[in-house]
């Protein structure tokens, strides 16, 4: 298995407990700089996002680096959150 097949078991056991249920979810693609990056399109794809119904979820192409990407991240999360119910 790769890591992103290990990354996907994971964080469907993570998001499978009673905790987590309605959880927003963010991840930041990193290293998105280097050539060799998988996109996020794929990357979604293949850590199986789009399975995740009754969800947010959001995908954000990022480089920590640079800081590039970690701001809209953090914007959509920030807004997810706010627009939820107290």
């Amino acid at each position: 298995q790769d890591r992103v097949e290990d990354a996907r078991e994971e964080l469907f056991k993570m998001l499978a407990e009673e905790e987590m249920r309605g959880a927003a979810l963010l991840v930041l693609a990193n290293k998105q700089d280097l050539p060799n990056a998988v996109k996020t399109a794929e990357l979604s794809q293949k850590l199986g996002l789009p399975e995740l119904q009754g969800r947010d979820v959001f995908i954000q192409g990022a480089c920590a680096t640079t800081g590039e990407g970690i701001d809209e991240g953090l914007g959509w999360l920030s807004r997810t959150l706010s627009a939820r119910p107290r």
